[in-house]
């Protein structure tokens, strides 16, 4: 024992020295609070009180929403009181969550359901009745544990919903058949009837495409009818995904790569239907949207407002230093625009200026 090898005056000095200083340090295992993080600010009002974008492209949310992690994937509760979206780092894939309490925006934290490790969670839906909240997921079917060979792969994408308790959601369920099968499914979308519009990847070619699937009436049983593959205009590039649908199912907001018109190597395309279930030709949304970098998370705000979209920009070229530091290095490594992908909101009028007139 050290109370017996220290037998001197000095010894015991020693001890009361070394046990001040035991005492006074925090243990391996408590959580210290980080200093320069700034305290979070105080948000109240709309979209996390954001002053709102007009017809240019506006990063959202910088240094809360936005902040240099690859960010993308925005859902939104009808009342507009609940923010998510999703966040991308280090094999690790989670759906963050902010509310408005008491009039004030809480910090942004992983949603509770997103938590594990062991399985990815993205590309949040809420229902536009606000009752159901769909997201990807790669956790196993129900009874099954994890395999840690999958940590950190996309393996078992399937779609899984919540359904609305009171103020929260109740616990995930895979939605399963017709619309997850064998192939991988992911980013759902749904409309006011409870159409759901979803990716689906072709086992064969590896191809992705959007698919739909209607709910069945009452008189036909619960769940949905099998789903359906939708048309060239739609599915018009090599690949195609994350696709959303109005809720009036009026336009679809389709990312589509390996179109001879892309701006990069995926672009947001819009595509209108009419009320016979006609679609219109695929339209490029230009480059005050679309960049080289390439797109592919879209989402327009319940009140019909604002079109939220991930895209990679990478900071302006005049708005480096003369003299490049490790300290500069880092400050835009940790902020958006970074050339990492980041939440950008724009007014969603520039998506009806695109409508043809026989749509």
């Amino acid at each position: 024992m050290i109370l017996n090898r220290l037998r001197s005056t000095r010894g015991v000095v020693s001890l009361i020295i070394l046990l001040s200083l035991a005492a006074c340090a925090p243990s391996r295992d408590a959580a210290v609070p980080a200093t320069d993080e700034p305290a979070f600010p105080k948000l109240t009002g709309d979209y996390l009180g954001q002053t709102p974008p007009g017809r240019t492209a506006e990063l959202f949310a910088p240094g809360i929403v936005s902040t240099g992690m690859h960010t993308r994937d925005v859902a939104m509760t009808p009342d507009g009181l609940e923010i998510y979206f999703g966040a991308i780092i280090g094999g690790l894939a989670v759906i963050m969550e902010t509310r408005l309490v008491d009039g004030q925006w809480t910090r942004p934290e992983v949603a509770s359901f997103a938590e594990n490790p062991a399985s990815l969670e993205l590309e949040p839906a809420i229902s536009p009745d606000g009752e159901h909240f769909y997201f990807l997921s790669t956790r196993p079917p129900e009874g099954a544990e994890p395999d840690p060979a999958d940590f950190g792969r996309w393996v078992n994408q399937d779609i899984w919903v919540m359904d609305r308790e009171g103020d929260g959601w109740g616990e995930p369920y895979n939605l399963g058949p017709p619309i997850n099968s064998d192939a991988p499914e992911f980013f759902p979308s749904v409309t006011h009837d409870g159409t759901m519009y979803f990716t689906r990847e072709d086992p064969e070619t590896r191809a992705s495409e959007i698919w739909r699937a209607r709910r069945l009436d009452s008189g036909q049983g619960e769940g949905y009818a099998e789903p359906e593959k939708l048309g060239p205009q739609v599915n018009s590039g090599g690949d195609q995904y994350n696709a959303f649908i109005a809720p009036d199912e009026s336009y679809l907001i389709v990312c589509t790569a390996g179109r001879e018109d892309s701006i990069g190597g995926s672009d947001y395309f819009v595509v209108f239907r009419d009320s016979d279930d006609n679609w219109s030709e695929p339209v490029n949304m230009g480059d005050e949207i679309n960049t080289p970098g390439g797109e592919w998370s879209p989402y327009v705000s319940p009140d019909g407002r604002y079109f939220f979209f991930m895209s990679p920009r990478p900071p302006s070229a005049d708005s480096h230093p003369a003299r490049l530091t490790y300290e500069y290095l880092k400050e835009i490594h940790n902020r958006a625009p970074n050339g990492d992908a980041a939440i950008y909101w724009i007014d969603a009028s520039v998506i009806e200026d695109l409508r043809p007139e026989s749509h």
